[in-house]
């Protein structure tokens, strides 16, 4: 099928660049290009052969009233701002000619074929020479000059120093190139750095040999564009935040009225509020870390913008000399420049395909209704919304007398602390394994530590085992970033942890040590007969002083559990403490840890205090608020609710907080030296156990509170009821201890 109305041709793709000529469009389909900067063009002092005219000398009188009106300054002038243009003309009838050399453009030639006037030459005036010369030559009045006697007298007038006084400009015009050079290479860079996505783009060309235009797709790359709001959706999501937080702080609000009556509420409902913190700040660090590549993009657009400005007005300066001025007239030159200079760039940007990007944001209806913006941020955030009702409905349950359930919430308490690891599980398996690679290479260190460290006689070795837990890995490191890490972010927190948990002591001995050496004596010997002597030799033993050398090699595992109570802070102690609680809700992350078994599948059995112990009221009242913790993780060094406990951290808070001993917070050893002894016949419920051994530390280790029957309650991992008659701890059973109840 013929087409009447001409071939189909695709449409030539155009961009439009900006040089330092100012703007050029570029047909990038047929190679041609065109400038369309409004900016003046530099002017040449040279003019084609082929648009030059015959020139006709002009009349004494002309050439007089030239010299008197001193125009040569003003071509001095015009020569200083453009030192490397050059001109050669030539006059038609032959009687002038005036030469400039490529090469060396200061240099001028003028000749007079007639009277011999020998070359004319200045470093500093050699383009006014040839400028004058031309002017001279080009007139319109047809009588003969005499060029060499008017150069030789601008020569006499020039001024005698012979310094350029064009270097300085040039300088600044090189020194303004290399700044807008060096700041657009840095904003490349940048660009190339921002995320990309592949995207489909259609083209349509024309086949020459079939007579045919199709339509042909290809991939393009394009710069992923960060997430924006439009200004409705943000009104939506502000409403939606004041709806929220009214909310939270009516739940919160309503915790706070019955946390009082019980402390078990009060440290779920601190450690919940410790949970949000921390999701916050996750969620502002993965916004920050979206945004920063833009961010530093626009940064190094406006360096760009202001280096090209700088560049381009100097430029504009030294074409056109007449802009030199007062200071007012410069500011106002310059705001005009910079308005010329914005509108090419935004020709040029959005020929680059940000037009498109702009039509379609603004192509937006305007009449889209604020309602449903926020049913779309409703249905995209439904989770939120969840939760918000259930904060609504503890609060209502709350109000109603949940309160009274004290021994509820005290059994929950572990549950309602529970939080999530939030980072992805390659960094999470990442760091697990870049830590057991450290481990293996301390390993082999020890295994080869002759080798590696030589010049002793002996080496003796005192080592702890190298191992570790994988969750306790985690979750510091999870409390250590905010909630939230990658495996680029924890390569020096890894290497901080493992010198704080493996320390290596090396110490020297020197032995003075003796050995067995045989050496060889010799004597004199007289013959009696003749007189004749001779010697003799002997061998003999001695013993020989030496020094030895013995290197003693000790390793301490100090436990990776015992380094958070020295690097952390309370909230960061307290998140910790959350992800242990539960193993952030990742049993599968880690299957073969020992706190699965002990945390998830094998939990300790529950244990019922005989109602006849409850009688006694100081019990009664030791064993409520203790029995608020049972779950909560060991944690050495806590001693409190928001850190969870270590064992005398945990009988320190009981019995402060339950008002019948205020002890303070004691050590094991300390809790002994203020408790009276007691003979495990007299043992009570509500007497303190003591024991010693169970770490390697002097004196008392380890204290739980004696609630009868061969049972104590302790912070074990996690706390829990545990009978005392098993073979552990009566191996590192000390003594029974009363309070002073």
């Amino acid at each position: 099928m013929s087409n009447d109305k001409g071939e189909l041709k695709s449409r030539d793709k155009v961009v439009t660049k900006m040089t330092r000529e100012g703007a050029v469009e570029e047909n990038l389909t047929d190679g041609s290009s065109e400038r369309i900067s409004k900016r003046l063009e530099e002017a040449k002092l040279v003019q084609p052969p082929e648009t030059r005219e015959a020139a006709s000398p002009v009349s004494e009188e002309y050439q007089k009233a030239l010299l008197k009106k001193r125009q040569v300054q003003d071509y001095q002038e015009e020569t200083q701002e453009h030192p490397t243009q050059t001109d050669a003309k030539e006059s038609a009838n032959g009687n002038m000619a005036v030469d400039q050399t490529l090469p060396n453009p200061d240099s001028v030639s003028a000749v007079h074929p007639s009277e011999g006037v020998p070359h004319v030459s200045s470093p500093k005036h050699g383009v006014t020479e040839a400028v004058l010369a031309r002017k001279l030559t080009s007139s319109s009045d047809g009588k003969y000059v005499d060029s060499a006697s008017v150069l030789s007298r601008i020569s006499e007038k020039a001024p005698s120093n012979t310094e350029s006084t064009t270097a300085p400009v040039s300088r600044k015009l090189e020194k303004l190139e290399k700044r807008a050079d060096k700041a657009n290479e840095r904003l490349e860079a940048a660009r190339d750095k921002l995320p990309k996505k592949k995207v489909i783009k259609s083209e349509r060309v024309f086949d020459e040999a079939t007579g045919k235009a199709h339509t042909r797709l290809h991939f393009d790359d394009e710069i992923k564009q960060p997430k924006s709001s439009g200004k409705l959706t943000f009104e939506a999501k502000k409403e939606v935040r004041k709806l929220g937080d009214s909310l939270g702080d009516a739940v919160h609000g309503k915790l706070h009225e019955v946390e009082q009556e019980n402390s078990g509420v009060e440290a779920a409902h601190k450690s919940e509020m410790v949970a949000e913190t921390a999701i916050r700040e996750a969620s502002r660090h993965e916004r920050s870390q979206l945004s920063k590549p833009y961010e530093k993009v626009s940064k190094l657009e406006e360096k760009a913008d202001k280096a090209n400005f700088n560049l381009h007005y100097e430029k504009t300066v030294q074409d056109n000399p007449e802009m030199k001025g007062s200071g007012r007239s410069k500011f106002y030159q310059k705001q005009q420049i910079k308005k010329e200079y914005a509108a090419a760039r935004r020709a040029g940007t959005q020929t680059a395909g940000n037009a498109g990007k702009a039509a379609s944001s603004g192509a937006k209806k305007s009449g889209e209704k604020f309602t449903e913006k926020v049913g779309e941020f409703i249905k995209k955030n439904k989770k939120v919304f969840i939760w918000l009702g259930v904060g609504i409905l503890i609060a209502i349950f709350f109000v109603a007398g949940i309160s009274a359930c004290s021994a509820m919430f005290g059994q929950m308490g572990s549950g309602v602390i529970a939080s999530s690891y939030l980072s992805e599980d390659d960094a999470m398996r990442g760091a697990e394994s870049q830590y057991c690679s450290m481990e293996a290479d301390l390993q082999y260190e020890l295994d080869h530590y002759a080798s590696l460290h030589p010049g002793y006689d002996e080496y003796q070795f005192d080592l702890d085992d190298i191992e570790h837990d994988p969750y306790v890995l985690v979750s510091l490191l999870s409390a250590l970033h905010g909630g939230e890490f990658t495996l680029a972010d924890v390569q020096g927190t890894l290497g901080m942890l493992f010198d704080k948990q493996y320390i290596i002591t090396t110490t020297e001995e020197v032995q003075v040590r003796y050995r067995t050496e045989t050496r060889t004596g010799s004597y004199t010997v007289t013959d009696p007969e003749t007189g004749e002597t001779s010697t003799e030799y002997y061998e003999y033993d001695v013993q020989v002083p030496y020094n030895y050398y013995i290197l003693h090699v000790e390793l301490e595992n100090f436990n990776l559990s015992h380094v958070p109570v020295y690097i952390m802070g309370q909230d960061e102690l307290s998140m910790y403490a959350m992800y242990m609680s539960t193993l952030g809700n990742r049993e599968d992350l880690f299957p073969s840890s020992s706190y699965v078994s002990k945390y998830i599948t094998n939990p300790p059995a529950d244990y019922e205090v005989p109602a006849e112990h409850l009688e006694d009221a100081t019990f009664n009242t030791l064993i409520t608020e203790a029995e608020k913790y049972l779950g909560y993780p060991y944690v050495w060094g806590g001693s409190n609710p928001d850190t969870s406990f270590d064992c005398s951290g945990f009988v320190s808070w009981v019995l402060t907080n339950s008002g019948l001993v205020n002890t303070g917070r004691l050590g094991a050893q300390g809790l002994c030296n203020v408790c009276t002894r007691i003979s495990e016949a007299d043992a009570q419920p509500g007497d303190l156990i003591f024991f010693v051994g169970t770490y390697d530390t002097p004196g008392v280790s380890h204290v739980g509170i004696y609630v009868g029957d061969g049972v104590m309650l302790h912070c074990g991992d996690p706390i829990q009821y545990t009978s005392i008659n098993t073979s552990y701890w009566q191996q590192h059973f000390y003594t029974f201890g009363r309070p002073n109840y």
